[in-house]
């Protein structure tokens, strides 16, 4: 039996996925490093039940879709039951100019896969910030519980 080297292009794409696979948190794009930022400090004033704080942090869409007690209600509504986060595991984080029912503009969809005390199976946690050209930073837009 023959054993056959590798070839050098198998060799070159085999070391360019893994280098992909072992690209540290710093090495992504800082755009998306500081959507991430952004989202988690929104999480961390929810978490906390700062909920008129959190308002207060999102995009000025939000805001003038829904009042910040009107938020306060829904938010106490939907937080309160689940208890205190256990564990949160980002499943996914990407870039997107389109989504849904939403005008056209930059957005970063970030998905978490989070157990709550109060709650026996995993939720899936959206939290969607919009880019704001004017203050060169990202402001949450969206938020849902699954």
């Amino acid at each position: 039996m023959k054993i056959r080297p590798m070839c050098s292009l198998s060799r070159l794409c085999a070391v360019l996925v893994f280098a992909l696979l072992a690209t540290p948190a710093w090495a992504l794009p800082v755009r998306e490093v500081a959507g991430r930022e952004a989202v988690d400090a929104w999480l961390k004033l929810v978490d906390n039940g700062e909920y008129a704080e959190s308002w207060k942090a999102t995009a000025p869409l939000f805001r003038e879709s829904i009042k910040q007690q009107e938020w306060v209600e829904l938010i106490s509504k939907v937080r309160s039951p689940l208890g205190k986060v256990e564990s949160r595991t980002l499943k996914a984080l990407f870039i997107t100019d389109e989504l849904p029912d939403a005008p056209p503009g930059e957005y970063l969809v970030a998905q978490f896969q989070t157990k709550f005390a109060g709650r026996e199976d995993m939720a899936i946690e959206t939290v969607t910030p919009m880019w704001d050209n004017d203050a060169q930073a990202w402001y949450v837009c969206g938020y849902y519980i699954k």
